[in-house]
């Protein structure tokens, strides 16, 4: 990627694969001499980073970087999903309105993120500052040190919606979308009826069925 002009705005998500929680999009805006600060702090995928780690080097970033975060929380997800009803679509807007935010603060010319379906899904979301910016998907794009350090971000801003979650309503959530999630959601809605999922989780998830059913 060594043609690609700085400054570049990494893309990246997390909770796609979490029936509980949000979905979160972060993007990053990274100058060339930013990208070798957070490589040598270690940045890189956050699914290859321990939870403590991830929370230690998004406070990092964000005390480094120009960056902005979308958080989609579970009801409006649902919301979103029923109308859209594909995750692709759902994942490209959510991108391009990360990007366009992050425009807001500071000029790009690049945006990376992860391969996740036909680039339309972002471009055809983006507004008129976004419009001007050059798309790049590629497959595992954490290999660029922009969306590595949105990789952490998400997560890390994930971690904290779900801690929230959890305290809130008193009770733990799984991540992942394993059977552990699946009895975990049956004693949810044991306590507290069905209509929480809605609340809580992304009911469009196999998981849902296996949990009220």
């Amino acid at each position: 990627m060594d043609f690609i002009r700085w400054p570049v705005i990494g893309v990246d998500e997390s909770g796609k694969g979490d029936f509980f929680g949000p979905l979160v999009i972060a993007g990053v805006l990274i100058e060339e001499a930013q990208a070798g600060i957070v490589t040598q702090w270690g940045v890189r995928d956050s699914k290859t980073v321990t939870d403590k780690k991830v929370m230690a080097l998004a406070q990092q970033i964000q005390g480094l970087c120009v960056w902005d975060v979308v958080v989609i929380n579970p009801e409006k997800y649902n919301q979103l999903y029923g109308k859209i009803r594909n995750l692709n679509k759902l994942l490209g807007w959510g991108h391009a309105r990360v990007i366009e935010n992050v425009l807001t603060m500071k000029p790009a010319e690049t945006a990376i993120s992860d391969k996740f379906g036909d680039d339309r899904f972002i471009i055809s979301s983006l507004q008129q500052q976004g419009k001007q910016i050059r798309l790049i998907q590629k497959v595992r794009a954490e290999s660029h040190p922009a969306v590595a350090a949105a990789s952490i971000i998400a997560r890390a801003e994930f971690l904290r919606r779900m801690q929230g979650l959890e305290k809130q309503y008193n009770t733990a959530f799984p991540l992942g979308a394993s059977a552990a999630v699946d009895e975990a959601g049956r004693e949810l809605v044991k306590a507290r009826g069905a209509a929480i999922l809605n609340q809580v989780a992304k009911t469009h998830f196999k998981n849902y069925k296996k949990i009220v059913c």
